[in-house]
């Protein structure tokens, strides 16, 4: 039963990554339109464009998503959203389903693929982690994201918890932004993906039922650092643990 298993996975991996790169040619020109659209405005516009093209693709390789806690977004607030990671069927799923304008910390390296570069430059600000200038000047570019009255999306966990604890514990750079941008941290809890994206396994994809949970905002006032970085780290493994199947 296992070897089946595999296999279908495996297969159902071939189907998930030609029915991506299929729909993404289908979206690819209304997406772009975003640049012609200045500001917030364009950046709406293209996180509706992307989040109609996740429902699609999602249900495609049937692994719907139910999205939680939207309510708790405050009209006219902007927040550091910080997700927890563990597969990279997290990067399409977490920042489309986020309410209002956003933009995501990514690797500077994607953009160099043909044609999704300019689709990913577009959601994303760019940082190359093995360059300390670039880690500096992606804290600027995200501060001023914040400005614009965008939301900024983060993985404090800087990569995939290939671990078999809940969370890896999280970098300080996402609660160092909000403390310094006066913004509050919105928590998110993506459920379900390490089920369908084994970390151990390679090119491997099951059918699942995602969730992504917003939990209540953490002020980012009066609190040090580090502080701020361990109670939204203890707010979301609690959550984690008790939910995650």
């Amino acid at each position: 039963m296992t070897f089946i298993k595999n296999i279908f996975a495996r297969c159902w991996a071939a189907w998930g990554l030609i029915s991506f790169a299929a729909t993404f040619l289908l979206i690819f020109i209304p997406s772009m339109i975003s640049y012609l659209i200045p500001g917030n405005r364009g950046q709406q516009y293209f996180i509706t464009v992307s989040r109609i093209w996740m429902r699609i693709w999602l249900l495609l390789i049937g692994c719907p998503v139910k999205v939680r806690g939207r309510a708790l977004f405050r009209k006219g607030a902007n927040y550091v959203v910080v997700f927890n990671h563990n597969a990279l069927l997290d990067v399409p799923l977490s920042a489309p389903f986020v309410p209002g304008a956003n933009k995501t910390i990514a690797k500077a390296s994607f953009a160099k693929v043909p044609l999704f570069g300019w689709f990913y430059s577009k959601g994303s600000v760019l940082v190359d982690r093995k360059s300390e200038q670039s880690r500096i000047k992606s804290l600027d570019a995200m501060k001023k994201v914040l400005l614009t009255g965008m939301h900024m999306c983060i993985y404090p966990e800087g990569t995939r918890n290939r671990s078999k604890e809940p969370l890896k514990p999280f970098y300080d750079g996402a609660f160092k932004l909000a403390i310094e941008s006066g913004k509050e941290i919105m928590p998110c809890i993506l459920l379900g993906t390490r089920k369908a994206m084994p970390i151990n396994k390679s090119f491997y994809l099951l059918p699942t039922r995602l969730e992504m949970h917003f939990l209540p905002p953490v002020s980012s006032e009066h609190i040090a650092v580090k502080a701020l970085n361990q109670k939204v780290f203890e707010q979301m493994k609690d959550f984690y643990v008790l939910h995650e199947k």
